[in-house]
């Protein structure tokens, strides 16, 4: 236990940019680590990428099938024997759900490894807790995601995400936008309380900055009457009137909005545009239709009415954006209800983390390769609700 706080205190009191330097000094003193290297998951979710500064510039490692890349997927410690005797732990290192990346410690032996797993692991925890604060004051963590540069619409867009995933004991949800590094109008947002989670599904229209512009508008607008305790009805009716103010009716927002009670599953919906949703329940996936309401910023002093929805432990939504279910394959034909249920069948012995991003390898196989023409969201939510006492 001293180790472990000695390394605690270590991460807790370290600048912003030297974590790694800090958990690298503290792990090599106390737990006579060898080595030991962070890495960060990129955008797209396709490798991870080193935390280091040249000439020390490990190479990235797959996502899929790396050592790093099974402890990220499996978010659970993996071990590598490797060369003389030593051996590598790989620790996930996350945040309430959200998989930052890898923190990969080299070590003595396999009993070593075996005898230290556990605090090795809450310090990938604390890690990953730090990291999140760190990014407030530093750029480094946030470079290391990157394999490629963003676009200025993808940068702005990556900024006003809340997070690719999160858990808690009723719900785990996830998301994922492609193309990662070129995004500009589709977009998630999602907050909880202690017995409600609000989830918005966006599609923007347009291209570029000016879609990037109308979504962080739009975004900014619903969080600003979110944090007001207002209804999702009057949160949508006051998202309208910021976008239709702005734009007179030039662009507009097309928006899912959602409601969950977390003890109940009650749910109340605005359903404001085209983002769609399929349930699967039971083995068997239906898409889930709504009373589609105008888009926000349309027109002037549009008035948006909540619909009743239920979900009951065990279901899994998947929502997508236009560029998923209208995406077309080198023959023209449009992806569609039928393929994006196969997709959701095909993936429901995956955890939600990996849900979006094994959808959306599935989507770009029938797109064929070529550039998408549009952004494509998936988000998912498996659903528990509260076990009640």
């Amino acid at each position: 236990m001293k180790r472990f706080l000695a390394a605690e205190r270590a991460l807790r009191t370290a600048a912003p940019h030297e974590l790694l330097d800090a958990v690298r000094a503290a792990l090599l003193e106390q737990y006579d680590a060898r080595n030991v290297e962070l890495y960060m998951a990129d955008y797209g979710l396709t490798v991870l990428r080193p935390v280091s500064v040249p000439p020390h510039t490990p190479e990235p490692v797959s996502v899929h099938n790396s050592p790093a890349g099974r402890a990220f997927g499996s978010q659970r410690p993996y071990l590598e024997e490797g060369r003389n005797g030593r051996t590598r732990l790989h620790l996930p290192v996350s945040v309430r759900g959200d998989r930052l990346g890898v923190l990969s410690v080299t070590l003595s032996g396999s009993e070593a490894a075996r005898q230290w797993e556990p605090e090795l692991a809450e310090i990938a925890n604390v890690l990953g807790h730090e990291l999140i604060v760190a990014e407030r004051d530093t750029d480094l963590y946030l470079q290391a995601r990157r394999k490629d540069r963003l676009t200025l619409a993808a940068e702005m867009q990556w900024q006003l995400l809340p997070g690719r995933s999160c858990s808690r004991p009723e719900y785990d949800l996830a998301a994922q936008l492609e193309p990662a590094y070129a995004i500009f109008g589709d977009n998630f947002d999602w907050s909880a309380t202690a017995d409600h989670l609000m989830l918005y599904v966006t599609n923007g229209m347009g291209e570029g900055i000016e879609a990037s512009l109308l979504t962080n508008l739009a975004i900014n607008a619903l969080r600003n009457a979110r944090r007001a305790g207002i209804s999702i009805a009057d949160q949508a009716a006051l998202a309208d009137q910021a976008i239709y103010a702005h734009y007179q009716g030039r662009c507009y927002l097309s928006v899912l909005m959602f409601d969950f009670d977390l003890t109940t599953g009650r749910t109340v919906v605005v359903d404001a545009g085209s983002p769609r949703l399929l349930r699967l329940r039971n083995g068997s996936v239906e898409p889930v239709d709504f009373d589609a309401q105008l888009p926000l910023g349309m027109f002037e002093e549009t008035d948006y009415v909540a619909q009743d929805f239920h979900v009951e432990p065990g279901d899994r939504l998947v929502f997508v954006s236009d560029g998923v279910h209208a995406v077309a394959s080198p023959k023209g034909e449009a992806y569609g209800d039928e393929a994006l249920t196969r997709a959701v069948q095909a993936t429901r012995l995956l955890p939600a983390a990996e849900v979006p991003r094994a959808i959306l390898r599935e989507l770009s196989g029938h797109r064929g390769g070529a550039v998408p023409d549009d952004d494509a969201l998936v988000v998912c939510l498996d659903w528990r609700g509260r076990a009640l006492d």
